[in-house]
């Protein structure tokens, strides 16, 4: 017959090695009982992050400032909700970039419904979309910049850089302001700024009649209805359907769907 544990006895004892031990934990940690070597571990508490224990950094770019210069998925918490986990490019002008698109295989299919655009999909060292929510969160306070960066299949690579970026919450249907474009990409942008979001299902253009997203095969900031589409039909270069593919017009215009993409903040 296996022993039965007594959870009261158990707590008690949890609490009696951690009132022992507490001295050894720091001021931004909480003491953890293990109960198979019954000693105790300090982890630390909710916002601080590392050894010891940090406050968890609001950006990548905060990050980067405090000698984190590798690439790679971190947690950080711009506004003091939960934490959210991100891809921080390191190493492109400057680094502390916060990306929060990529396009470079096709592998992800990103013509998708509002609730998966809200809420983000894809894999973070792959192909992905961070999400409305988490953009607005990462872009609310201000004094944010865009970069993006696009790749074509003839090993062209070109950028785009807005001094000003920012993106409303889901009551303004994720709107965006963007302004100060400079870079080798030409203004893609242009037409969106002050445009919100539209899915195939959730149709937020001002075209009069029908849906960009629906026409053109994705999901982004339509007007009437774009000099850009980085989340369209990843389609190889050349297309013979119109402005349907991941089209970046000023670069290659509305017939060439490009290899790579990257949009990120700073």
């Amino acid at each position: 017959m296996s022993e039965i544990v007594n959870c009261t006895d158990l707590i008690e004892d949890t609490y009696s090695l951690c009132e022992r031990d507490k001295s050894v934990c720091g001021k931004n940690e909480f003491c953890i009982l293990d109960i198979r070597t019954n000693s105790t571990r300090c982890s630390c508490k909710d916002g601080y992050v590392g050894k010891p224990c940090k406050p968890m950094a609001k950006s990548c770019a905060l990050l980067y400032q405090d000698g984190v210069t590798s690439n790679g998925v971190y947690t950080i918490n711009p506004d003091g909700g939960n934490p959210i986990q991100v891809f921080c490019d390191m190493t492109t002008y400057g680094g502390g970039w916060t990306v929060f698109q990529r396009r470079l295989n096709g592998s992800v299919d990103f013509y998708r419904d509002w609730s998966s655009y809200k809420n983000g999909f894809g894999d973070l060292n792959g192909e992905f979309w961070l999400g409305n929510d988490n953009l607005h969160r990462l872009t609310a306070a201000g004094n944010v910049s865009l970069r993006v960066d696009l790749e074509d299949f003839e090993g062209d690579i070109r950028y785009a850089e807005y001094t000003t970026f920012m993106v409303a919450d889901q009551v303004d249907k994720y709107r965006i302001v963007i302004h100060g474009y400079n870079g080798t990409a030409g203004d893609g942008l242009k037409k969106q700024s002050d445009m919100q979001f539209s899915t195939r299902d959730s149709d937020n253009d001002v075209k009069p009649d029908g849906s960009c997203a629906e026409q053109f095969k994705g999901a982004w900031w339509y007007s009437y209805c774009h000099d850009s589409n980085l989340n369209g039909l990843y389609l190889n270069g050349s297309h013979s359907s119109m402005a349907d593919g991941v089209n970046w017009i000023p670069f290659r215009g509305y017939y060439y769907s490009l290899k790579r993409t990257e949009m990120k903040v700073k």
